[in-house]
This record gives structure tokens, C-alpha cells and sequence, in this order.
């Protein structure tokens, strides 16, 4: 018996669902979009019927088509009804939409509304809006705004969320807050969207009243909507609503949810609960990519810095790949620690994994080569990238500055500036740093007044603190206290112990003496201070004033930290205190510094003895200075490093002036670069000179 010929409404069925029919064996398997029954069809319906007279059926070939990325015949067909109807226009709106073009779907609303009979629908509208956030067309979203309100069809979901989403494109916050505010209710997809959002761009406090209003409607909460709250605790560092969080998810048994796992590690982190951190990925029975990241984040963000670089080990002997975030990560860490070798083998893996394109490993690159004191290959990386962030050209500033190279860096900044990318509070902090290298005072004082005040950047106290190293650095000492005393902002002992390290430098004592006891009215555990003092009484041979210093620094129980430099070489880590005789080559070393000091003292080293805080004979004062940590690890480098190799080495203070003097001498009579990162900055020693102006 012959099958019954399909009615009109039975073709418009099989053409509706054709997109979805597939020939499969697996059951479970998706459905399988399937064109060339469609055209089938398509044909049958040509030969048997006026298709373009039935507007129903044509309009689900319009959407078969679309939907099977065939958007050009959809088109044909479209163009060529006598007669549509809205469900045309929003077929073919869609199809443009998911195939990419949504310039046709803005041209095409344009011509529908010049029909002038046809209304938009909910779906169209819901559709333009998100091409309006595709193009970024901002002017043609807010005017599909207004027509939402004026219709009333702001409270289908759908065209609310396509609002919200369309204002966070445009980082409109002011935008999107309104459209979540003006319909009464909440959806899940609304408030996910609205405090992922808030928290992209920083605005925490409207994040929590978006959370309050879920709360108040008793809305659902899924597993993005736990991901995005966990991330806005660890943003306020508010570990009391972390941990509340954090129960509601075990009483939903949802930590086991990878995502939702890593979320809880990275509130931990940022709220620096390390062990927290840690037991909930020791909890996790599936880690992927996302969770190694996260705990080696929360170690990185605390400071455990070989903690972290150990568990990115961990991962690869657990056979998960790293991404680009997991290199950042990693790169960050080794700039924390200044671990050149290790920086330069990460770069290694990125380059042979495809990951050195990544913008994001690619600052880090910049930022750890720079912390390393490896500023040319900072500087090669910058080159080298396709494409620059504002942190790209901020890291390259702040690079060279931190070594002393001022005009290289204001180049950068100019040359950012000729890009047209738009500096941030970061940029100025590097560029006024530069100024005061330099002793610009004119240059510093214009970019503070007028550039950044044209930019509408706001000075904060690090930009007023870089204006008092600005003036100290050029003498004018003086003009510096003033600045400090009379500008209205809430001062910390940064600034303060800036204009103290100036006084030592020039030896202004009787202002040093005064803002010493300034910053320890301030802070009267701030060892750095005391030692200063110590030394400003050292330098004027006051023993009384070194006895009363250290008398109250007991009294106070405040110690002193001891002095710990260290350098690597190869893969071992070389960790020297003063007068250390504990290393295995420490004859040699020893040996070696003798040889050293002797050379430099024929070609004018004078051991600056009056650093030294101790009323003892002039001879033992200079072998205290001998055997400095700097010292010993510079002689260490010079016995086990190849023939012109530079020499890295990282201090935990700062270096004093006597290892200062020796090292320039050191520089020049080896034929070395001599790089030393102290707690202050980068000295690179060449030729027995100093990047940093003998200033630091």
C-alpha cells in the first residue's frame, strides 16, 4: 500500500526538523545536521507545488538552510517571496547571525522596518541586540534600548539578557545595572551574567548587591553561578562569605565539580588561606588544566614561590598539558625569585608549544626577563610580539627603569603614545620612576601636573611618592620635605624613607635625623629606618648615637635582618651569609676575594670602613667588609662561571656602599657584567660603572 503524500503542514514539519535528522547506529549520539535530505525535499517541492506561494514552507527552507551554513541560498529564497511574514525576517536575521555576518542582520532590521506593517518580535530584537555586541555598533544598540522600552518587550528574558550581555561588550556597567533593574524579577542567566561582569571590570560592591537580589528571589544557583561568587570573594578577599559559599557547595555536592573546584582554590588563595587552598585540590577527583593552575596561582600569589614552580612538576608527571595561563603563571614565579635559568627553559617549552603568541605569556616573558636582570631580552620579547597591551609597554617601561635606564624608557612611552594606546595609572608610576633617574625635574613636574591630568588619570600616592625621589634625587632636599609636608594625601614610610636614603646620599645628616624620627613615629617596628640611622651616625663617627639606635632596637625587639645574597649556576642555587665558611668551596672563595681585593685597591679601592657600625680598629672594619654576602657570591660566580659570562646575583637588602664601590672596580678589572638585584633596584656593573648612578 502507497505511503499518503505529505500534506502542505506535514512538508513544513520534515523541512523544520531536517537540519536535525541523521542516520546513525549510536543512539546517544548528537543529532547530525542533514542538508542533502532538505535539498531533497526541497526538489519535491519545487516539481510538485508553487513553493513560493506557501509562505510556511518556504520559510522553513529559509531556516534550513541557515542553519546548515548555507546562508546564501537562504537569501535567494528569501528575496525571491512574493510575501513575508515576521517569521521570515527573523530566520534569515538568525542565519546571518550564526554564520558571522552581523552587518547583514542590522541592514536587514533597516529594511524590515521600512516596510512600516511589520513589528518586531522579541526574537528579533533579541537577535540585533547581539549583533549590535558582535560589531560593537554601541549607537544602534542603544537605539534598539529605547525601542525595547517604548515596546514593552524588555521583559522577555531573552531580549533582557541580550541587553545585559550587549552593555558588558561595551564595559557600559551604568547600562547594563539599568536593564537589570528595570524589570522585576531575576533569572539565573541575567545574574550570572550581570556579576561575571561587574567582577571583569572591577566593580565588587555592584557584584554584591546583584548577589543580594539572587538571594532575596531565592534564585537557583547553578555551577557558573558558584564559579563566578567564589571569584568575587576572592576579589574582596572576603573569606567569611568564601567559607559560606564554600558549605552551600558541599551540602549541593558540588566540589567535585572540577570548575567549581578550582574556583574554591583560587578564593582561598586570594584570601590567603594556602592550606585551604591546598586541601580542597588535594580533595578534587578529576584535575584538569584549570585546578593545577589555580593552586599554582594560590602559591604564587603567597609568595611560595618554588612551592609553585614544584607543582607545575607535579603536573607534568601527572600527564596534564599546560596553557598559556599555567606559563604565565610559572614565568611570574621565576621573576619573583629572579631565576633566570629556569625563565629562560619555560621560554624554551613556550616557543616549542606554540604558546609565545599568547599575549598573556608574553608580558610575562617581558616582566620576568626584567626582574631576572636580563633587560635586552625583555626587550627582545617586546619586539618580537604581534600585538601590545597597555601591561606590555607598562612592563617595559617599569623594566628599564627599575635599571636605571630613564631614557630608554621615556622612549618607550613615547613610542606607546604614538600608537594611540592610552597610558594608565601603572604607566605614569614607571615614567615619573624614569624622571627621577634621570634628575628631569621639569620633564617629572609636567607629566605629574599636566599630562596626567589630561589623561584624567588621578595621581595616587605612589605617583607623589616617585615626585619626592624626583626632587631628592636632584638635591633638593629641602623642596622634597616641603612637598611631602604640605600635600594633602595620606603619606606611608615609603616616601619618607625616600627622602632618608637621599639624605644619606648627600649627607644632609640633621635632615635625616629628623625625618628618621618621623617615619618611626609612623612605624616603630621599620628596621630599614633604624639601620639608615645607625649609618648616619656611623658616617659622622657619633658611636654614641650607633649605641642608642641598637639599644633601642633590643628594647624594641627588633632585629636586624642578616644580609643573604645568593646566585645560580647552572642548576644549583648558591646561598651566601657574610663571613660564611659553611660552602664546600668556601676556601676558594675565600682565596679568590683576597686576590680580588688586592687587585682593586692597586687602581684606587678604599674599603669605605665607615659603613661599618662597630667603634672597633680600623683593620678588623675592613675585614667585616671583606667577607660581605655580595662579596663572597660575586667571587663564587667569577671561579665557576665561563670566561665573560655575566654574573646574577640577588641580595635580600640593600647592598651597602662599600660592596657598591668594590664591585665597580670588580666589574672593570674581570672584563664581567655584574648584575645585582637588591631590595631597592638593579645595579649592573660595566666597566666600573653602575646603572644606577651611584643613587640607589
Amino acid at each position: 500500500m502507497r505511503s499518503p503524500k505529505p500534506t502542505s503542514d506535514g512538508y513544513s514539519l520534515l523541512l523544520k526538523n531536517a537540519p536535525f535528522l541523521f542516520k546513525s547506529s549510536n543512539a546517544s549520539a548528537p543529532p547530525q545536521k542533514n542538508l542533502k535530505f532538505g535539498q531533497l525535499l526541497h526538489a519535491h517541492l519545487i516539481r510538485t507545488t508553487q513553493i513560493h506561494e506557501n509562505v510556511f514552507q518556504t520559510n522553513s527552507l529559509i531556516n534550513l538552510y541557515a542553519k546548515c551554513g548555507r546562508i546564501s541560498s537562504a537569501r535567494r529564497l528569501f528575496d525571491e517571496m512574493p510575501e513575508r511574514n515576521i517569521v521570515s525576517w527573523s530566520a534569515l536575521m538568525a542565519g546571518y547571525f550564526h554564520y558571522g555576518t552581523a552587518t547583514e542582520v542590522l541592514s536587514l532590521f533597516v529594511s524590515m522596518n521600512d516596510v512600516g506593517f511589520l513589528r518586531p518580535n522579541e526574537y528579533i530584537l533579541a537577535t540585533v541586540i547581539s549583533s549590535c555586541s558582535d560589531i560593537r555598533a554601541f549607537e544602534e544598540g542603544k537605539q534598539c534600548h529605547a525601542y525595547v522600552l517604548k515596546s514593552g518587550l524588555i521583559f522577555h528574558s531573552y531580549v533582557r539578557n541580550a541587553l545585559i550581555y550587549m552593555y558588558r561588550r561595551f564595559s557600559d556597567v551604568d547600562g547594563a545595572l539599568s536593564v537589570f533593574k528595570a524589570v522585576p524579577g531575576v533569572d539565573l542567566f541575567s545574574c550570572n551574567s550581570m556579576i561575571y561582569g561587574f567582577l571583569e571590570h572591577g566593580y565588587f560592591h555592584e557584584a554584591l548587591e546583584v548577589l543580594g537580589k539572587m538571594v532575596n528571589h531565592l534564585v537557583y544557583w547553578d555551577h557558573v553561578t558558584y564559579v563566578t561568587v567564589l571569584g568575587l570573594c576572592g576579589c574582596l578577599k572576603d573569606l567569611k562569605l568564601g567559607m559560606q559559599v564554600h558549605n552551600q557547595i558541599l551540602t549541593r555536592d558540588m566540589e567535585w565539580n572540577v570548575y567549581v573546584g578550582s574556583a574554591i582554590i583560587d578564593m582561598y588563595g586570594k584570601c590567603g588561606k594556602i592550606v585551604s587552598a591546598r586541601n580542597a585540590f588535594d580533595r578534587l577527583l578529576v584535575r584538569n588544566v584549570v585546578s593545577w593552575t589555580a593552586i599554582m596561582t594560590a602559591y604564587f600569589q603567597n609568595g611560595s614561590f618554588e612551592e609553585a614552580l614544584n607543582i607545575f612538576l607535579d603536573m607534568q608527571v601527572d600527564g596534564v598539558q599546560p596553557n598559556e595561563l599555567t606559563y604565565a603563571v610559572m614565568l611570574n614565579c621565576c621573576a619573583s625569585l629572579a631565576a633566570l635559568r629556569h625563565g629562560d627553559l619555560l621560554n624554551a617549552h613556550v616557543e616549542k608549544f606554540g604558546f609565545k603568541a599568547h599575549l598573556v605569556v608574553g608580558n610575562a616573558l617581558i616582566n620576568m626577563y626584567s626582574k631576572s636582570g636580563s633587560i635586552d631580552d625583555a626587550c627582545k620579547v617586546f619586539a618580537s610580539m604581534l600585538y601590545r597591551d597597555v601591561v606590555s609597554w607598562n612592563s617595559m617601561i617599569s623594566g628599564y627603569s627599575r635599571h636605571g635606564l630613564g631614557n630608554e624608557a621615556l622612549k618607550v612611552f613615547q613610542h606607546m603614545l604614538t600608537t594611540g594606546m592610552v597610558p594608565n595609572y601603572i604607566t605614569f608610576v614607571g615614567v615619573l620612576s624614569a624622571c627621577a633617574h634621570l634628575g628631569l625635574v621639569n620633564d617629572g613636574f609636567y607629566y605629574f601636573n599636566h599630562l596626567m591630568k589630561e589623561m584624567g588619570i588621578r595621581p595616587g600616592v605612589e605617583h607623589y611618592t616617585c615626585i619626592v625621589g624626583l626632587l631628592s634625587r636632584a638635591g633638593l632636599l629641602d623642596e622634597a620635605e616641603n612637598f611631602i609636608r604640605s600635600t594633602p594625601i595620606q603619606w606611608d614610610v615609603v616616601a619618607w624613607r625616600t627622602l632618608l636614603t637621599a639624605c644619606q646620599v648627600h649627607r644632609n645628616f640633621g635632615l635625616g635625623k629628623k625625618v628618621a624620627e618621623v617615619i618611626l613615629q609612623l612605624n616603630p617596628d621599620d628596621v630599614g629606618t633604624y639601620i639608615l640611622l645607625s649609618n648616619i651616625y656611623a658616617k659622622v663617627r657619633r658611636w654614641d648615637g650607633v649605641v642608642r639606635i641598637r639599644k633601642l632596637m633590643r628594647g624594641r625587639d627588633i632585629k636586624k635582618e642578616p644580609g643573604v645574597s645568593w646566585i645560580q649556576v647552572r642548576n644549583s642555587t648558591h646561598v651566601f651569609v657574610s663571613e660564611d665558611n659553611k660552602h664546600p668551596q668556601w676556601s676558594q672563595i675565600y682565596e679568590k676575594l683576597a686576590e680580588l681585593i688586592a687587585q682593586i685597591k692597586l687602581i684606587g679601592y678604599v674599603p669605605d670602613i665607615a659603613t661599618v657600625l662597630h667603634d672597633v680598629e680600623d683593620e678588623q672594619k675592613e675585614e667585616y667588609l671583606q667577607y660581605h654576602s655580595e662579596k663572597l657570591a660575586i667571587a663564587f660566580g667569577l671561579i665557576n662561571t665561563p670566561l665573560g659570562a655575566p654574573i646574577h646575583v640577588i641580595k635580600n637588602l640593600r647592598i651597602c656602599e662599600d660592596c657598591h664601590i668594590a664591585t665597580k672596580f670588580i666589574s672593570d678589572i674581570t672584563d664581567r657584567k655584574i648584575i645585582i638585584r637588591d631590595a631597592n633596584r638593579f645595579h649592573c656593573f660595566e666597566s666600573g660603572i653602575c646603572s644606577c648612578g651611584d643613587y640607589w
